[in-house]
């Protein structure tokens, strides 16, 4: 959407034997250089790691990621093994993840697949057969109930139009669509709602939500709070904030996971890396721009050791 910016682009003079070589050499003896191995793979794009990850292994006959486990603890090494895999791998096992053991972390299923691109949910489906020997869509239909299954098993068909032109006339019908679909009766008219915040491109919902507005004389998001309740109102704001600014809602899943007692390092594992090559640097700006304080400082209170100093070197 529009000029977004990463914070981690390739290294243009990538050496991947020396940066093995001064892995390897942060590995051995007794303790660990933990700054090396931050200073190198924050700094490096995706694919770059992936490459580091091969010769590590073509070299020394070990698996980077074992070596790295064995040498770290706690958040970093869970940030450090996330970034070794590529991104839809890397997502396709937090999505399994979320499904695991007893209850469902709908959160997570909601933050990756209501702000996925169409190209983005292919390669999950994809990655997700390849690591856990399963289907993806096979598994969230197990995993979920009602409402909140239909909409994430629409996502999961990845027929958003992703073009930028904007239908006024469609917009205004939509959104009187939506009006009779919620407010105006009683109950809300899920169909409805997932259908147009599964289907229509980021502009065009935008146009509908203005519709909405000068039509209900309500903010979409304030009817979507007064009528949906549970994980499927989660959906919907997920939805309708992302197709209005997906940069802002990072920022709002960054600020969340670091409010009150205790952090939810797994979600700025999941956003930090998970955005870096994307769209970090614009989340940093919303992020700044919302709650008055840099991203970085806000985890610099929040964080500790080299956990904050790896989040801290992504973000550039």
């Amino acid at each position: 959407m529009g000029n977004v910016q990463p914070t981690v682009v390739p290294k243009e003079d990538f050496d991947v034997t020396a940066d093995i070589k001064a892995i390897r050499k942060a590995c051995k003896g007794l303790g660990t250089d933990e700054e090396v191995i931050i200073q190198i793979l924050a700094n490096r794009s995706s694919a770059q790691r992936v490459e580091i990850k091969q010769a590590y292994f073509e070299k020394y006959d070990d698996e980077l990621e074992d070596v790295l486990k064995s040498e770290l603890t706690g958040s970093v090494e869970k940030a450090i093994v996330a970034m070794l895999d590529p991104l839809h791998i890397f997502f396709a096992k937090e999505l399994k993840r979320a499904m695991k053991g007893a209850g469902t972390n709908e959160a997570v299923l909601i933050e990756i697949l209501c702000t996925a691109t169409n190209e983005d949910i292919v390669r999950y489906k994809e990655a997700y057969v390849q690591v856990h020997e399963c289907d993806l869509e096979a598994d969230i239909e197990g995993d979920t109930s009602g409402d909140v299954r239909n909409l994430l098993m629409a996502l999961l068909q990845a027929s958003r139009d992703e073009g930028y032109e904007v239908d006024e006339g469609l917009a205004e019908q939509d959104a009187a669509s939506l009006i009779e679909a919620g407010e105006g009766r009683f109950g809300t008219d899920e169909s409805t709602f997932n259908f147009i915040l599964t289907h229509r491109n980021y502009l065009q919902l935008q146009a509908t939500f203005k519709f909405y507005e000068s039509l209900s004389g309500t903010d979409i998001l304030d009817a979507i709070d007064s009528e949906a309740t549970g994980t499927l109102k989660e959906c919907y704001i997920t939805l309708v904030r992302c197709a209005k600014n997906p940069q802002l809602y990072f920022a709002r899943r960054l600020n969340a996971a670091m409010k009150g007692a205790g952090t939810d390092e797994e979600t700025l594992i999941r956003v930090i890396v998970g955005r870096s090559e994307i769209d970090l640097e614009t989340v940093k700006d919303m992020y700044l721009e919302k709650y008055d304080i840099t991203l970085k400082d806000a985890l610099d209170s929040d964080c500790g050791g080299d956990f904050k100093a790896l989040l801290i070197e992504i973000l550039h």
